[in-house]
């Protein structure tokens, strides 16, 4: 086709190629120059000979290329006007309109608005005609820039050829051109640079499912379909088929197996059911076995097994009680019977009982047990017995049997012997009920008067022939507590009297008792005053505590519970001095107890802060809390001017004890005393001092303490250094009286005179 010249710069290969230029379905046949722009994969195309209208630079870029260009973003259009060469005409783009929508005709997309790159008031229609777009290339301005023009028009063509051939994308998704390359827009389901990758969803493991997979794109990945199925006996839950989306989820929720369930079984009457389920309750495998209660048998089979049909494998059993021998009445009998079950079965039960006159000998009830037995032996009917009667003491017996000895209807006649009385019938029969008309008769001594026990003692008897009768002996004792007054032991004689007189029983006595020290004593008496019984509760008075227990009582020993209580005052917490103080205090009933009071004092120089006194109260607090001793304060000093001050303080700032030391600056001389000292008053020793220049008025006053008199007659003369000394001097003599004799600052005289103290300097 001709010759290609190449040029790379900058990453781009420029490449002039000539080749002829056919326009499909005209006879006119061009040949010329074509100029090709390669970027990498995509490259552009145009022809530097002729102009043609739209439709033909299509079919030119087709039959050379792939399509006229189709611009998909800002940089190509700035490449494009970078690179093209300028033409008056410009050039056609594969933007036209169809059925009145701007299309690109490569893709078959339609231009969206964010896409549009027209110049101002561009696209215009005139004339209704200017269905086909031009994009100026190196104009003055808007250059760029997309104009509608007339189809027919004649323009360069721009052409493109396609970097998505032949097969891209690996086929599973869109080939979209870029500036240099091509990207993919991969369908749904796959991802990748070429789509290379399919989406993945999770393994599926069904349990107790069978599951048939198909996997196009690989295991488990997308469009991969999975079919579930139930063995025999289950049937599913859920979706028949899952499928994987391109979400890398699955279509639905992975199947169940379920087991087919059959009709609940219940246990039948007088029955217990027992399954076994491998699958769920009464489903599909499930085996029931059925039992009877004791007592009852089985009708039916003993198990049945849930089929895959949900029908069981045969029909429910049922529970029928066990028979029992039928019963007959003993002679001289009755028999009435009960049947839970039907006549005769287990649990029926059958009473017997006989005629008047009879006694049942076995059970009064037999039972129908589960072995199809009775419970015991048949009973029988015999004529009631009665006691077998003996003759009395001292007496004699005499009895005729129709049934049998003591016997339904036997009679018994009574006699005593000589001295002794019948006491009761003569005669006595026995009756249908066993029991014998009247009372035992009994040949009985002569009896003595009743004897009862005093009060609080008893009585015990013993009776030979008979309650309080001849030989009965009674012994007399008292209750715990009490002693016996009077005999110990009566016996009925043959006359019917006692022997003795009558006892009585007296309570048992304690010492008499007194209230404690500061306490009570309330008493209370059964039986007499501090007799067996007796109560005593102890108290205290206010402030004082009982210690030992609070009642005592009087026993039967005539001793006391417990030991003696005595009553203690109260105590309270113990106190102590303040500090710098004194405690001084007066107990009435022991240290720190109810009634003690405590004054407290401080020491000289100390104030008390608080109660001067606390007593202890009932309560066992004090009156108050406990005061404390605080320092006296003086005044608070400044240094005068002038001045240096320095203190020390024992107690506090500036409280007793407290010690300040003033000094000068150079050049001045201190008038007054150098130390102060905090007395105890609360005042300072002395005025503080202060520092004055060397004047004349400071001299008239060293004078005045010097005796200038004195210095006169000796002859000398005053200068500025002997002027300090003096006042240096006369400072330090009124510090020295100060320490010699202290008494003097509180405003008393001192013990030195003023020649005595200048002999001192």
């Amino acid at each position: 086709m001709g010759t290609v010249l190449g040029l790379r710069s900058a990453g781009r290969t420029w490449a002039l190629s000539s080749h002829g230029i056919c326009y499909l379905g005209i006879a006119a046949i061009t040949w010329g120059m074509i100029i090709q722009l390669e970027v990498s994969a995509w490259t552009y195309h145009y022809s530097d000979q002729g102009d043609y209208t739209w439709e033909q630079a299509r079919n030119y870029c087709q039959t050379f290329f792939t399509d006229l260009v189709a611009i998909q973003n800002k940089q190509e259009i700035e490449h494009l006007n970078k690179s093209l060469p300028f033409y008056r005409h410009y050039y056609w783009i594969g933007i036209r309109k169809l059925s009145g929508t701007w299309t690109w005709v490569g893709t078959k997309k339609v231009l969206t608005k964010e896409a549009e790159n027209w110049a101002a008031g561009e696209p215009n229609n005139r004339r209704s005609n200017q269905d086909c777009v031009e994009i100026y290339i190196k104009r003055l301005f808007e250059s760029g820039k997309w104009n509608d023009e007339p189809c027919n028009r004649r323009k360069k063509a721009l052409c493109y050829q396609a970097s998505c051939q032949p097969f891209p994308c690996s086929q599973r998704g869109e080939c979209v051109e870029t500036i240099g390359s091509y990207r993919c827009e991969c369908y749904s389901g796959f991802h990748g640079h070429e789509c290379e990758d399919v989406v993945q969803c999770t393994e599926l493991e069904p349990k107790g499912v069978q599951m048939n997979c198909s996997h196009p794109y690989g295991r488990f990945s997308y469009n991969s379909t999975c079919m579930f199925e139930c063995q025999e006996g289950f049937e599913r839950q859920g979706a028949s088929t899952l499928r994987c989306l391109p979400s890398q989820q699955w279509s639905a929720d992975t199947p169940m197996c379920t087991a087919i369930t059959c009709p609940v079984l219940s246990a039948p009457d007088w029955g217990e059911l027992n399954c076994s389920h491998l699958h769920g309750n009464f489903a599909f495998g499930s085996t029931c076995a059925f039992s009877c209660q004791t007592g009852f048998s089985l009708m039916g089979s003993e198990s049945l097994q849930c089929m895959a049909t949900g029908t069981w494998t045969g029909d429910t059993p049922h529970c029928e009680a066990i028979t029992c021998p039928v019963l007959t009445a003993p002679e001289w009998g009755e028999l009435n019977c009960s049947h839970l079950h039907g006549d005769f079965t287990f649990g029926s039960t059958c009473a017997f009982s006989c005629q008047t006159g009879f006694t049942l000998i076995g059970l009064k009830s037999r039972e129908c047990m589960a072995t199809g037995t009775w419970t015991g032996d048949a009973p029988r009917c015999e004529a009631i017995t009665c006691p077998e009667l003996s003759a009395p003491d001292w007496g004699g017996l005499n009895c005729s049997h129709l049934h049998g000895e003591f016997a339904f209807s036997s009679t018994c006649a009574f006699s005593c012997q000589t001295g002794f009385a019948l006491m009761g019938p003569e005669t006595r029969n026995c009756t249908a009920t066993g029991t014998w008309t009247g009372n035992a008769p009994r040949c009985a001594a002569i009896t003595c008067p009743v004897l009862s026990a005093s009060d609080w003692g008893e009585l015990n008897c013993s009776h030979i022939h008979g309650d309080f009768a001849f030989g009965s002996t009674c012994l007399f004792s008292c209750q715990m507590g009490f002693a016996l007054m009077g005999s110990e032991r009566r016996e009925c004689t043959a006359m019917g009297t006692w022997t003795g007189n009558t006892p009585q029983c007296k309570a048992i006595t304690c010492p008499v008792l007194s209230a404690p020290d500061q306490g009570k004593l309330n008493c209370s008496h059964l039986h007499g005053d501090f007799a067996f019984g007796s109560t005593c509760v102890f108290s205290c008075q206010m402030g004082f505590a009982l210690v030992g227990p609070e009642s005592r009582e009087c026993t039967a020993t005539g001793t006391w519970t417990g030991d003696a209580p005595h009553c203690e005052a109260v105590a309270c917490p113990l106190l102590s001095a303040p500090d710098q103080g004194k405690l001084n205090c007066s107990h009435l009933h022991g240290n720190f107890t109810f009634g003690s009071t405590c004054a407290f004092s401080c020491q000289t120089g100390f104030t008390l802060m608080g109660p001067e006194s606390l007593e202890c109260t009932a309560m066992g607090t004090w009156t108050g809390d406990s005061p404390h001793c605080e320092a006296i304060s003086c005044p608070e000093l400044d240094p005068p001017s002038r001045s240096h001050l320095s203190c020390s303080h024992m107690y506090g700032n500036f409280t007793y004890n407290s010690t300040c030391t003033f000094s000068c600056e150079e050049g001045f001389v201190r008038m007054g005393a150098e130390v102060l000292w905090c007395a105890a008053t609360g005042n300072w020793t002395r005025q503080p001092p202060v520092c004055a220049g060397m004047n004349g008025a400071l001299l008239k006053q060293v004078l005045a303490y010097s005796s200038g008199t004195a210095l006169a007659v000796a002859g000398l003369t005053l200068s500025g250094m002997l002027i300090a000394l003096i006042a240096k001097r006369l400072s330090d003599r009124e510090e020295k009286k100060k320490l010699l004799n202290p008494t003097s600052d509180l405003g008393s005289p001192g013990i030195f005179t003023n020649a005595a103290y200048d002999a001192n300097l």
